[in-house]
């Protein structure tokens, strides 16, 4: 098959350093993508070593490496447990993941992730997906509108931002990339246009994709997949997924604190391994969706 445009993989060595991988071992790849981070854990096994790896996106199939270690499983890294021991692997030992968009998603116009194109609302990561963009900006109630804006793009005016969208799809749907940014031009304060319009196209793509939701329910599977010893090594682009990611890792919850024994122990499933580790000045300028990228590793106790 020939491969997709896709860009080098964010934090290569340093994410598959953090596996600690075992030649024999099994290991899961939970966004392939253009399969970057796979082929280095697949240079890292031996023969009896297995990788599966995970992505909804049709396009990623074009990107399937032929080796007889590697399986591709095309399906939304929420349903890891489900699809392992649907082949067979009831633990491994480490769990890779890239989180947030593509390069090529980002590069295909027609896929509506990009704020640099003119294309119809989309921004659905699995395309057999019923909920699109057009569906959340044309079809929320002002309130669902203003909770989306709110808490994925963390906007200070999100109820004004809501308002001004229910009162032009009244009148006129909002179809077009170039439509919704044209409406919102009051919005986009001189200086600060692009990082606006970049946390309202990543409010209304975490709402498409259910990306927090989806984060939630695979963190909570990892502890039971991996072995003792095995490791998670995840990469977040914005605080609210590394957010979850950081406090999972450190008390396995995603609020509040564990509960004590009656010695004062908590039982948690992680420890962390290092620090948080993020790209080097030389990366960024090599490759600039690496510019807010965060890397943490944790180990099963």
């Amino acid at each position: 098959m020939t491969n997709l445009e896709y860009h080098n993989p964010v934090l290569l060595k340093e994410t598959v350093d953090g596996l600690n991988i075992k030649p024999d071992g099994v290991y899961v790849d939970v966004t392939f993508g253009g399969g970057g981070h796979s082929r280095e854990i697949l240079s890292r096994l031996g023969e009896s070593g297995k990788l599966l790896a995970f992505d909804q996106d049709p396009d990623a199939k074009q990107n399937v490496i032929d080796d007889k270690r590697f399986t591709l499983i095309p399906e939304n890294f929420r349903y890891l447990k489900q699809f392992l021991r649907f082949y067979g692997c009831k633990k491994v030992d480490g769990v890779l993941g890239d989180f947030g968009v593509s390069s090529h998603q980002f590069d295909v116009a027609e896929r509506g992730f990009s704020t640099r194109f003119d294309s119809r609302l989309d921004m659905r990561m699995n395309q057999r997906d019923k909920i699109s963009a057009y569906e959340v900006v044309n079809e929320y109630a002002e309130a669902d509108l203003r909770s989306v804006f709110c808490q994925y793009g963390e906007l200070k005016n999100a109820p004004k931002l809501a308002r001004l969208i229910v009162q032009e799809r009244a009148e006129n749907p909002i179809e077009t990339g170039d439509h919704l940014k044209e409406l919102l031009t009051p919005f986009l304060f001189k200086g600060k246009e692009f990082k606006i319009l970049a946390q309202i196209y990543q409010a209304i793509r975490i709402e498409v994709n259910q990306e927090i939701q989806v984060l939630k329910e695979f963190l909570q599977q990892t502890e039971e997949v991996l072995e003792p010893g095995g490791r998670i090594s995840l990469i977040s682009y914005h605080s609210l997924e590394d957010r979850l990611v950081k406090r999972y890792i450190r008390n396995g919850l995603f609020e509040g604190e564990p509960e004590k024994d009656v010695f004062g122990r908590v039982e948690v499933p992680f420890k962390k391994v290092g620090k948080l580790i993020t790209p080097s000045k030389k990366e960024i300028e090599e490759n600039n969706r690496a510019r807010s990228a965060k890397l943490r590793i944790g180990e099963r106790i």
